[in-house]
């Protein structure tokens, strides 16, 4: 229109709209790497007294090990919205090229869906807001943005993204990809806020259709590339 993806299978979870760690941030994923090596060791250190629970520490701050346990609970609640993310977004992204379709589909403007009488939902698609794409793109974004919240949120006191492992490169991949989606989606609804409100600055279907049509394919664009971009951080720990 910004994890470990698991049974992502579906792999339909693949919009920030053909769109954002929305992007699941696989590195809050709970799983045998993560959610339980890493907090046993943690563990363990603080059993043995080590630095991490040494005079080092601030009174009440909490340890590796609670911290990486507290990583393993966000990391389920980040994967679980991740995946719901990826499925809304897929939603808005099939939905946003059907309103392409109905407005700009066939040709010239004489040759659209919209004009020919034919459009997909109705002719009241061609006039007002595009309800059903409007509705799954303020669920994504909702969505998307607690999602991203708490890929930041998660606690890394072992710097999991260290190293030449092919753990910690996956996580440092999917940490910048999430920059990348964050930025589609930002452009997204910049752009679909001023496509959905053209008579407020200026543009108008009548008059400028060639400039409404540009910006609409840029937007679909966009949303494909932040789409594709989410897929792939949130698969990168799936295979």
């Amino acid at each position: 229109m910004l994890a470990r993806m698991g049974p992502l299978a579906a792999l339909l979870v693949a919009t920030p709209v053909f769109g954002f760690s929305l992007s699941v941030d696989p590195s809050l994923a709970a799983g045998p790497s993560l959610s339980n090596v890493p907090v046993v060791a943690a563990v363990q250190t603080s059993a043995e007294g080590g630095e991490e629970s040494g005079s080092d520490a601030s009174p009440g701050a909490p340890t590796v090990a609670e911290q990486m346990q507290e990583r393993g609970r966000l990391a389920k609640l980040h994967r679980a919205l991740g995946i719901a993310t990826w499925a809304s977004m897929t939603g808005t992204v099939v939905l946003g090229f059907l309103q392409y379709w109905n407005l700009y589909g066939g040709g010239g403007l004489a040759d659209t869906p919209c004009v020919q009488g034919d459009a997909i939902f109705g002719q009241s698609s061609c006039t007002r807001q595009p309800l059903p794409h409007l509705i799954s793109s303020i669920a994504t974004t909702a969505l998307y943005s607690v999602t991203f919240g708490l890929s930041l949120r998660m606690p890394d006191p072992m710097n999991l993204s260290e190293g030449d492992s092919d753990y910690a490169q996956n996580l440092r991949r999917h940490k910048r990809l999430r920059w990348v989606h964050l930025a589609g989606m930002v452009a997204q609804l910049a752009l679909g806020a001023i496509i959905a409100n053209g008579d407020s600055f200026g543009l108008s279907r009548a008059n400028d259709y060639s400039t409404l049509k540009a910006l609409s394919t840029v937007h679909m664009a966009i949303g494909l590339v932040t789409y594709g971009t989410m897929t792939w951080a949130g698969t990168i720990f799936l295979f």
